[in-house]
């Protein structure tokens, strides 16, 4: 993975980049989130690991995604395609789209609780959450019954667990120590 994130880091920033300075970002997002789709798919995947010239290559994943691609999105595959890039492309739209919340100053939080949480305590939650870590938050909520009671929230590299089932965790390991 993390090789993967080393490849496609630069060609995420030079699209975002590019994206900013045309104020195109919605549009380079979709770009590149449909591209990726594409190159994900099992046909094209195996056409992409085929040894083929790295102009029909692109013309070929060009020719696939069609008019999703504007005039600057088919040069982009183009560059992927010659340096043999093309599929890396979902880690690239990954990091994209990492880019573009860190520059809307957004922040996706998972939070994961051992109920649902109503619409007022996600409200709450949120409202804390956008205090502390200064940014937007954008709520993904998801339920596991064997947290037993409360929840465990992550953002980026933060992690609160407030769920019974990490509290024990903690507290064995507390004891063994």
């Amino acid at each position: 993975m993390s090789d993967l994130t080393t490849i496609a880091r630069p060609y995420a920033r030079a699209a975002f980049e590019f994206a900013v300075d045309n104020n195109n970002i919605e549009a380079w997002s979709t770009m590149l989130f449909f591209a990726s789709e594409v190159a994900q798919d099992a046909t094209v995947a195996k056409i992409l690991t085929r040894d083929k010239a790295t102009e029909e290559l692109a013309s070929l994943f060009i020719n696939v995604c069609g008019d999703q691609l504007n005039e600057q999105g088919q040069n982009f595959i183009k560059v992927l395609a010659e340096n043999g890039r093309l599929s890396v492309l979902p880690r690239v739209a990954q990091l994209f789209a990492d880019l573009e919340t860190e520059y809307k100053k957004e922040i996706n939080v998972d939070v994961t609780s051992a109920y649902a949480l109503s619409k007022a305590h996600q409200k709450e939650l949120s409202a804390s959450l956008e205090k502390r870590l200064a940014r937007k938050v954008n709520l993904n909520c998801s339920i596991d019954k064997s947290l037993i009671t409360g929840m465990v929230i992550s953002a980026g590299d933060l992690v609160i667990d407030s769920s019974a089932n990490g509290q024990l965790t903690r507290l064995s390991h507390t004891l063994q120590s």
